[in-house]
């Protein structure tokens, strides 16, 4: 069965998802389609009455459906009924998403959709294998700490990857028996909508899940301000998470995860193994064009491997074709808006005004949409912005090293500390760089996340605050409290 389909004809459910029930609403935003920058329907907007309504819909939902009180293992089988239905709907979900987004539809069917419904099963397991501790104490006393759900998490996720953020935070929250009220972007709202009513008809209680579409200013603002929301759990820019925790601080302080920027480095020594480093490279700025937080946008290299390695991981960059969203065969993304498209190529044609070497690239692609040419900038001044920003494009900065230490002074970033590559063959090297590198993820000899769900993804310094993933995920969507009991 084709992937490929008719953009202009693609039915979309247009509206807020409150108690299981599609409500209708006037598209007021706004929305481009970047494999062509042609309108499409619109984005609705949530104000604070809606999401107020969302929020005490959920609080009824968790009482009338018992959901934190089910049976742990019931809640582990209905999450796992949603999964398989996520997949057995695959290419219906997979098209509304890449409709409006940077993601082709053939690689949301066999990447996004199939590593979420993987990462929601990986949470359905927690439900009945963690919970409440005894701990030691005098032989007069009986210690304990208790674990409980919040009650209504609050959850925003952004454009670039919707369904994956958005299981990312569905997952692990309903697993540990909350309700949950998300916002995704306005630029790209239908697809978790979909995803949720997808939940319902799995079997998750209506209501424990509800979908208001709107935008930050607005709609997450009054999610993070909610009295009734317990904990809140974003993933986007360090500048939209610093406004989020500032909010949160002003209007009642809750508990919060921050999955924030990053401006990762891919260090490579001379021993390493050259080509699978190269590819690595290459894969990690190509995919989604650069469109991700975690992505290797600073190569920094050892003298005497900098040239070919370069003209390695250029020529894998060159490969790629523009191509719609729609068509199965596509492969590389657009970038998701006129905005953002001009936002890179600015930072691009300074870098090189300001004399930056321009490899590869440095422009627009010649064709229908927002697409960027993948781009490789060598002789960057080390206080441009093309060093030092997260450009969240096709765009890979090159740097040189001599020692081991220069390398760490070079990928230590004043700003970021999301993640980080390093490719050696000294296994002794691997480590010592892995405990040294001020980031939340170090991968050695790879760079990307794969399906290793186990391990939680978060960052140093501005790059965020808590874990999303892994088991670290679960246990932040549950608050705990110690029992002393006298014998």
């Amino acid at each position: 069965m084709s992937l490929s389909f008719d953009p202009d004809t693609l039915p979309l459910p247009v509206g807020h998802f409150i108690g299981g029930d599609l409500l209708p609403a006037e598209p007021v935003i706004d929305i481009l389609r970047p494999s062509d920058g042609r309108p499409q329907t619109g984005c609705p907007l949530a104000g604070a009455d809606l999401v107020d309504r969302a929020v005490n819909t959920a609080k009824a939902a968790l009482k009338s459906s018992n959901w934190a009180g089910l049976r742990p293992r019931e809640r582990t089988r209905i999450l796992q009924a949603w999964a398989d239905l996520m997949e057995a709907e695959a290419a219906t979900l997979a098209k509304i998403e890449a409709l409006s987004s940077s993601r082709p539809v053939g690689q949301l069917v066999a990447g996004d959709i199939a590593v979420t419904a993987e990462q929601i099963r990986f949470f359905a397991e927690f439900a009945d294998k963690e919970g409440s501790d005894l701990v030691p104490t005098d032989d007069r006393s009986l210690g304990m700490i208790m674990t409980e759900p919040y009650g209504v998490v609050g959850a925003i996720v952004p454009w670039n990857v919707p369904i994956s953020t958005a299981g990312w935070k569905l997952g692990p929250a309903l697993a540990a028996g909350n309700a949950v009220v998300l916002k995704p972007s306005e630029q790209t709202p239908f697809s978790v909508v979909h995803m949720a009513r997808l939940a319902v008809k799995a079997g998750v209680p209506a209501g424990l899940i509800n979908i208001v579409l709107g935008d930050g200013q607005t709609t997450g603002s009054a999610i993070t301000g909610h009295p009734g929301i317990a904990k809140v759990s974003f993933t986007g820019s360090s500048r939209a998470g610093a406004a989020i925790a500032g909010h949160i601080a002003a209007t009642g302080i809750k508990p919060m995860t921050l999955e924030l920027g990053g401006k990762s480095p891919q260090i490579v020594f001379a021993d390493a193994d050259l080509p699978r480093a190269a590819d690595a490279i290459a894969a990690s700025i190509l995919a989604n064009a650069g469109q991700g937080c975690v992505a290797g946008t600073r190569l920094i290299l050892q003298d005497g491997i900098a040239g070919p390695l370069v003209e390695a991981v250029a020529a894998r960059m060159e490969r790629v074709r523009p191509g719609p969203t729609w068509d199965e065969t596509s492969c590389y993304s657009p970038i998701i808006s006129e905005v953002q498209i001009s936002r890179i190529d600015g930072i691009v044609q300074a870098a090189i005004a300001h004399g930056a070497e321009c490899v590869i690239g440095g422009g627009r692609m010649d064709c229908a949409g927002y697409f960027y040419k993948p781009t490789i900038l060598a002789n960057v001044s080390p206080r441009s912005p093309a060093l030092l920003e997260e450009i969240f494009g096709p765009v890979l900065t090159v740097q040189t090293f001599t020692e081991e230490e220069e390398a760490l002074a070079l990928a230590d970033h004043p700003t970021y500390g999301l993640a980080a590559g390093v490719f050696t063959s000294d296994l002794s090297r691997a480590v010592r760089m892995s405990r040294l590198i001020q980031a939340g993820t170090i991968w050695v000899n790879r760079y990307s996340r794969s399906r290793d769900h186990i391990l939680p993804t978060g960052g140093y310094k501005q790059s965020g605050l808590g874990k999303d993933l892994g088991r670290e995920a679960y246990l932040a969507n549950r608050k705990s409290k110690s029992v002393l009991i006298g014998l």
